[in-house]
């Protein structure tokens, strides 16, 4: 007589093998309906959606379905009800792979057999929904471009207010240390802005551009990092945008300085953009990927970290080309 315990399968990580349990109800072609009622009562079995039908050699004859069974004569053999073209894996097949093949042949769960056409255990649907499930978050997760991982993806969007408080907060405390930075470099700048006012004017629209190109930059990386793509291959395609788009930046905010201040002034204010917005693309990339290889999720660090560090460059730059033009 066959034993309803098949042997454990060898387990594989995130494969089909890894997802099938063993304990289920397992017996011979020639089992009558109602055998197979009495001997599985008082039973306790990992899943029992599926009854599997294998002969003694361990060969998978096929599942019957226990809907089909409930409504089965007593006399009818196993053989008989079972399906013989069930949805089959072999242990290596990835999860999410086998997770669509039974929900193309629209069964509950998924037999899982070896090379040799041997049974190996059952996926049941529970773990068939938690593979599409993990898999969509994980999916989103890539396409967002937010994190690697779908575990990660799902604890950051579910975790209580203190840790998010908890994993936020330092971040924008550098932010803030930033900003009293800067109102410090402002200071010591502030009789060549008092000589000169309008040099003033045109300091926001150089921070807001240069951080504004390096969120651009910024969301491309955390989303490259996020699928894997070269770094280097980023780098390279980043770091030529970024010139280009300072040099433009720069050429169409020199016309329009013009018109609030006289020739250095407007010079001071297009080289520093054009200085601020090069440099935000390299920063932008060099971040996320620094803490990525940290082991930090980029998504909370980068952003506050970037903008506080630009912030600094952009004025620093502005000051300096003021006082290398101007005087």
């Amino acid at each position: 007589m066959l034993t309803e315990q098949p042997q454990s399968p060898p387990r594989f990580t995130d494969t089909a093998g890894g997802q099938a349990v063993t304990a289920v109800p397992v017996f011979a072609p020639e089992t009558t309906a109602g055998e197979a009622w009495d001997r599985m009562a008082g039973t306790r079995y990992d899943s029992a959606s599926d009854i599997v039908v294998r002969d003694r050699d361990g060969w998978l004859y096929g599942l019957v379905a226990i809907e089909r069974l409930l409504a089965a004569d007593r006399d009818a053999a196993m053989a008989e009800l079972a399906d013989r073209d069930p949805p089959i894996v072999a242990p290596g097949v990835d999860q999410e792979v086998a997770a669509w093949h039974a929900v193309q042949h629209g069964e509950s769960s998924l037999a899982v057999v070896d090379p040799a056409g041997r049974f190996v255990g059952v996926v049941p649907r529970r773990r068939l929904l938690r593979v599409l499930l993990q898999e969509h978050d994980e999916d989103m997760a890539r396409l967002g471009g937010y994190l690697r991982g779908s575990s990660l993806a799902r604890t950051a969007a579910e975790e209580p207010v203190a840790r998010r408080f908890a994993h936020r907060i330092p971040w924008l405390l550098l932010g803030l240390a930033g900003a009293m930075a800067s109102t410090g470099i402002l200071a010591t700048f502030e009789e060549r802005l008092s000589a000169n006012v309008v040099l003033a004017f045109f300091l926001p629209g150089v921070v807001y551009l240069a951080d504004a190109v390096g969120t651009q930059t910024e969301a491309v990386v955390v989303r490259g990092l996020s699928v894997g793509a070269s770094i280097r291959r980023l780098a390279r395609g980043e770091a030529v945008t970024g010139l280009i788009i300072g040099t433009v930046m720069a050429a169409a905010f020199l016309p329009f300085a013009l018109l609030y201040g006289d020739a250095r002034v407007a010079l001071t204010a297009a080289v520093s953009l054009f200085a601020a917005c090069s440099v935000a693309s390299v920063l932008a990339m060099g971040l996320p990927w620094l803490l990525s290889r940290l082991g930090r999720d980029p998504a909370f660090g980068s952003g506050p970290l970037a903008t506080v560090v630009q912030d600094l460059l952009s004025i620093t730059v502005y000051v300096a080309t003021a006082l290398i033009i101007i005087g």
